[in-house]
């Protein structure tokens, strides 16, 4: 029994994208910090398709260490996709950004990022079929001010999955490394990273994606074997792409 793995999976992209792999007929690993939120997810799943298998799992990947706990603790399933959706940001200006904050965002941002990538390739490089699937940002290839440090985490998310697509890719790896670039989503992602108690899209935002849309595109980049990003441009359309960024295979 195969199953997809899905990081921040309690609200907005990662609990659409749960949604979205179901009704594929995937057997989903949904993780998150809240259990309460999960049962419901696994719930509503099971409600529209019971024959889908849901394992719920909570971890805080802000805690570098559960990184590496989460991982070893779902060694016992096969798993042909990774999911890396959860993320945190920090909107304010560099001189007033809350350094706490920042702290954790860089551990959930890359440090947790990075770990949970490099285990799953190790285990499912030559695996057919298998695919990681890293959330960056469209930000994560425009610099956002009033938001840089949050910015420079997902460019770190972006050349960091890139990167391993071209390895993987020089090596005839069969696993597939992928990025997923969203520009402004209807999720709780805004009103976390200003410390608001809510937060108006239709009132503040111009443009926007609905959550569920944007789990959509991850289905699209899913399907896509020859592509690596799948980006929101400034159009707020949806793009899919080969690396966006220049590599250099060779150090001479």
């Amino acid at each position: 029994m195969k199953y997809t793995v899905i990081t921040g999976a309690s609200s907005g992209i990662g609990y659409e994208t749960a949604l979205a792999f179901a009704a594929r007929g995937k057997n989903l690993i949904l993780v998150a910090r809240r259990l309460d939120k999960l049962e419901e997810l696994k719930s509503t799943i099971q409600g529209i398709d019971p024959k889908v298998n849901v394992v719920v799992h909570t971890s805080d990947l802000s805690v570098t260490a559960e990184a590496y706990t989460l991982y070893n603790d779902l060694k016992e399933y096969q798993i042909e996709t990774w999911i890396n959706n959860a993320g945190l940001g920090e909107g304010s200006f560099i001189a007033e950004q809350n350094l706490d904050k920042v702290e954790t965002m860089l551990r959930v941002n890359i440090e947790s990022l990075t770990i949970l990538s490099t285990l799953y390739v190790r285990d499912y490089a030559n695996v057919e079929g298998t695919q990681l699937i890293n959330v960056s940002s469209a930000l994560g290839y425009a610099i956002a001010v009033g938001s840089v440090a949050y910015s420079a985490s997902k460019y770190y998310v972006s050349a960091f999955t890139e990167g391993l697509a071209k390895e993987l890719e020089l090596k005839g790896a069969k696993l597939k490394a992928k990025i997923l670039a969203p520009a402004i989503t209807e999720t709780e992602f805004v009103q976390k990273s200003i410390d608001a108690e809510g937060f108006d899209y239709k009132a503040n935002m111009p443009k926007y994606h609905t959550a569920k849309e944007m789990a959509g595109f991850m289905i699209d980049l899913y399907d896509h074997n020859e592509v690596v990003v799948g980006i929101v441009d400034q159009n707020y359309d949806f793009q899919l792409t080969g690396a966006i960024y220049p590599v250099i295979s060779e150090l001479n």
